[in-house]
């Protein structure tokens, strides 16, 4: 197959992949997770029934999907962040506040129950041990230059961040989510 081909039809599969994740999770979030069926994504998306399960087999493969596609550009967004030049305690904080307002975001969407959904896979397992690595590295380089506290670990600290910052999806406002992150920051500092 020519490489021009190959690489045409590559874009177009790409294409009805995206169309059917947006579709289903606008489909969702208008009529909730039960109400949702294969059929409809189909007729909204504008293909056959046997191409979307060419696809996906079912709905929750497809949020699964779409759920993991967020959660990567998301550490990638962090890991953007950490990655700038600079001080490294100022990139510490950039993280914590970016993570917490994902967090606060988080808990504005969706159910409980679609919540429940999306949150087992092995995706999100995998995506809070990069998270902890990237909190860690971090928090090593800020160890390094003297501005972390010295009596706990840098891979326990990040896992204190983990779940100190993951209160921030229920936290009224955005505000509410940056103190939290300056109430964490203030648990990282040495201890005078």
């Amino acid at each position: 197959m020519p490489k021009l081909w190959s690489e045409t039809i590559e874009a177009h599969r790409h294409t009805v992949r995206e169309a059917i994740l947006e579709t289903t999770w606008a489909l969702v979030s208008e009529h909730g997770l039960m109400s949702v069926t294969m059929t409809q994504i189909a007729e909204k998306v504008g293909i056959g029934r046997a191409t979307l399960y060419k696809y996906f087999p079912d709905v929750e493969a497809i949020l699964a999907a779409h759920h993991e596609r967020h959660v990567t550009s998301h550490l990638e967004q962090l890991t953007e962040l950490r990655d700038q030049p600079g001080d490294a305690g100022e990139r510490l904080e950039a993280v914590l506040e970016h993570y917490a307002l994902i967090c606060h975001y988080r808990g504005r969407h969706g159910t409980e129950e679609l919540a429940a959904l999306l949150h087992r896979g092995d995706h999100v397992a995998h995506a809070q041990q990069q998270l902890i690595d990237l909190f860690r590295d971090l928090l090593t380089e800020v160890a390094a230059a003297g501005g972390l506290r010295d009596d706990v670990a840098p891979q326990e600290l990040a896992s204190y961040c983990l779940h100190a910052l993951s209160a921030a999806g229920s936290l009224p406002s955005e505000a509410a989510a940056r103190r939290l992150v300056a109430v964490t920051l203030t648990g990282l500092r040495r201890p005078h």
